[in-house]
């Protein structure tokens, strides 16, 4: 049988630094944060679960018709690591999972073939991880084991990166990809994105 994934959503943050909600931000008319939830569910995944916190309530409608499921972050405010948190909790029981597929909505120039790319080097390493490389980290997207993330702390801004990057790069799976640098903290990093026509002007 087949491994089974599950795609978990990083949607509820509140763009302090760029000042309004970069998840309603459209490529091609489409909002990043369904765009992320649509190229997630590209990748088949067994269940796609989506963590909101910040504007929960002005972004649900960004995710109507799309077969997924929405958990609510009350601490959103705590940090990265509180939202993975939530995303963990919701499928960690659930034995037929044997990996995650972790993704925000901020990096606009990702494609679904990159996720596809992952899970597939994902299934292939000694770890049953695979991460995303650009500017010199490791990082998201990224797939996770079950096992190996199941009893990780995650609080405060700590997310996977402490994991990843603890990892053996020999039995580590990575697939770069310079172009997913570009997230979008800033207004600058909008305008870059724009000129790329990786974003609605």
């Amino acid at each position: 049988m087949s491994p089974a994934h599950a795609a978990l959503v990083l949607g509820a943050g509140a763009s302090r630094r760029l000042g309004h909600a970069k998840q309603a931000l459209t490529r091609d008319g489409e909002p990043l944060l369904r765009r992320a939830v649509r190229l997630a569910l590209a990748s088949a995944p067994a269940r796609c679960v989506v963590v909101l916190g910040a504007q929960a309530e002005a972004l649900r409608p960004a995710l109507d018709g799309l077969p997924v499921e929405i958990v609510i972050n009350p601490d959103w405010s705590a940090g990265m690591g509180s939202s993975l948190a939530c995303l963990r909790a919701a499928v960690h029981e659930d034995a037929s999972i044997s990996h995650s597929l972790v993704l925000g909505c901020d990096q606009p120039a990702l494609g679904a073939a990159h996720l596809q790319d992952l899970l597939a080097a994902a299934y292939r390493a000694a770890s049953g991880c695979a991460v995303s490389a650009y500017a010199g980290v490791r990082g998201m997207p990224a797939v996770v084991a079950q096992a190996r993330w199941r009893d990780l702390p995650l609080s405060g801004d700590q997310g996977l990166r402490a994991l990843l990057e603890a990892m053996a790069l020999d039995g580590l799976g990575c697939i770069v990809a310079p172009a997913l640098a570009l997230d979008l903290d800033t207004q600058g990093d909008v305008l870059a994105a724009v000129e790329r026509g990786w974003l609605d002007p």
